[in-house]
């Protein structure tokens, strides 16, 4: 394999992991048993992504839609949450992770809320790398929030219609403080980005593979990075512009 540029690395990558559940259909085993070993995929892509020096990491956890599962996978994707955050601590705090979160995070069960916020408090001094997790968290619901919000303040008078720019309405989404991604990743080979970060990624390079998320580790995960380092981003000049934008 190609050896990565260190300095043309992306400073932030975003990963729709899907494809737990057909990764067990496929071996006759349950959806449980899907999302279990999709959990070895995380520890693998989080080690991956601090040993190279990317400084944020976004995983699509949990949707907004997915509430609509059928309660006993809900009920046992939450156990498997609270469970992955009290096992990674330890390794969060040796290797300077720190753990964010976006999404409606009220809808969790209480058991979750607590273990995440403990775990939150307890790596908010880490400066390595953070890692976001999206938990009950919609791109659509996200923008409405951030409106509403905003309308609130034009009603207090500390916000005027005349200051709302990309940048203004940008402060008030759950990634304020998050650079955009650098590089989306959506696993399993779906063609669609399900809700996930919609204006953030306005200009984020999309890398699809066929490969399900459970068999997403390290060498999948650098071929994505490699594909990333041969693409040319413009931002919308042309490419003779990106090079002498004189």
């Amino acid at each position: 394999m190609e050896q990565l540029d260190p300095d043309k690395l992306p400073r932030h990558v975003a990963i729709i992991m899907d494809g737990n559940g057909r990764w067990a259909k496929r071996r006759a085993l349950t959806r449980l048993v899907g999302h279990q070993k999709g959990t070895e995929s995380v520890r693998d892509i989080v080690r991956t992504s601090r040993e190279l020096g990317i400084k944020w990491l976004t995983l699509y956890a949990f949707s907004e839609e997915n509430w609509k599962r059928p309660s006993y996978e809900v009920k046992a994707l939450m156990g498997l949450l609270n469970r992955y955050l009290k096992s990674e601590l330890k390794e969060m705090m040796d290797n300077g992770i720190r753990l964010a979160c976006i999404g409606q995070t009220e809808k969790l069960p209480p058991e979750v809320q607590r273990t995440l916020w403990q775990t939150i408090e307890k790596t908010e001094h880490n400066t390595e790398m953070t890692l976001t997790l999206a938990l009950s968290y919609g791109g659509r619901q996200e923008i409405v929030q951030a409106v509403k919000k905003m309308l609130e303040d034009i009603e207090k008078g500390t916000l005027h219609v005349k200051r709302i720019t990309e940048e203004r309405l940008s402060e008030y989404l759950y990634t304020a403080d998050t650079p955009d991604p650098d590089l989306l990743i959506r696993t399993s080979g779906e063609y669609r980005i399900s809700n996930f970060l919609l204006w953030q990624v306005a200009y984020t390079e999309i890398f699809i593979t066929p490969t399900l998320w459970p068999d997403f580790r390290k060498e999948r995960y650098l071929e994505a990075l490699l594909d990333y380092q041969k693409r040319e981003r413009r931002f919308g000049s042309t490419g003779e512009q990106t090079i002498h934008p004189e």
